[in-house]
């Protein structure tokens, strides 16, 4: 049964008890009371299983007025990453898993098309960056060299912040720029590291992205997802006014982007520090990138028994 039914059937349940509740002011005999509270736990039933089955409805919000909930609100920061985040992280999950399929498929795109042709590499990186592969050396050993870390951190962190707003900002836009970065990044990806198995340097390549680029990816589809979100509301609003729908799509997407905005920090620094570094070794710094990835995903998706369930 879809959602549309669903609604029609059980509407005039749910205007009963409406009517009910109005003339709940004035005196009630106590048939009219017992019937009441059995309209009541139907009521209650019907929302609780839509808001299971048709997530993102206007039911869910329904359930939430019936069983006595109240807006969720941000009163400090433990508030924020231990409720409001990992909730409005998890309403995203879907969609987050969209931008994944979508990353990978660009991703195995330039891979496969520049292994056949290795020549597109320039368009990515640069005729210096390949004439550098061609001599056995990787783009990546200049990139922070040349600046102070704590300089190098910041750059870094503006640019992978400024790409997470334009992946949730571009949201207002039906979608379109979220889809836009997932895709193009995905596309570089994928093309540079076939570009780095033509030179024999995808083994350089993956030691240096080991440390940074498990969380970095993760954020930027995570941002990318919230996008969508807004890009959903706007475009199939469902039986809500799309204003309604639209507001709260961009609620839970801010929460997203703010959820993430300490790991692009942390993702900055050890971009800086530890994936450009020669005397650490590539197992150690595999294990600090699984390591990152592993905690920002419990906290985000498991962060303790404070977290009640969306």
């Amino acid at each position: 049964m879809d959602y549309a039914r669903f609604v029609r059937l059980r509407r005039p349940i749910w205007e009963r008890f409406e009517a009910q509740l109005a003339a709940a002011q004035k005196t009630m005999t106590h048939a009219e009371l017992e019937e009441m509270a059995l309209c009541y736990r139907q009521v209650l039933h019907d929302h609780s299983l839509s808001a299971t089955r048709y997530p993102g409805t206007a039911a869910v919000e329904g359930t939430r007025r019936l069983g006595g909930g109240r807006p969720e609100q941000m009163t400090g920061f433990t508030e924020f990453f231990t409720r409001s985040f990992p909730r409005a992280f998890r309403r995203q999950l879907p969609l987050t898993g969209i931008a994944l399929a979508l990353f990978l498929l660009a991703a195995f795109w330039g891979l496969a098309m520049t292994s056949m042709k290795p020549a597109l590499g320039i368009a990515f990186l640069g005729p210096d960056a390949v004439s550098g592969l061609a001599d056995g050396r990787l783009w990546t050993e200049s990139l922070v060299s040349a600046v102070p870390p704590a300089v190098s951190s910041s750059r870094i962190a503006t640019n992978n912040i400024s790409v997470a707003l334009s992946a949730w900002s571009g949201g207002i836009l039906a979608g379109i720029v979220p889809l836009y970065i997932v895709l193009l990044n995905g596309l570089l990806l994928g093309s540079i590291l076939g570009l780095t198995l033509h030179y024999s340097m995808a083994g350089e390549l993956l030691e240096f992205i080991s440390a940074h680029g498990p969380l970095e990816i993760s954020l930027i589809l995570v941002s990318a997802g919230a996008g969508l979100g807004i890009g959903r509301a706007l475009v199939m609003a469902g039986d809500r006014p799309r204003g309604l729908a639209v507001r709260d799509a961009a609620r839970d997407a801010l929460t997203v982007l703010l959820g993430c905005v300490p790991w692009f920090v942390v993702l900055a620094l050890v971009e800086v520090l530890v994936s450009p570094s020669p005397e650490l070794p590539a197992p150690l710094k595999l294990a600090v990138g699984l390591s990152l990835e592993a905690l920002f995903l419990t906290l985000a998706v498991f962060p303790g028994r404070t977290v009640e369930s969306p």
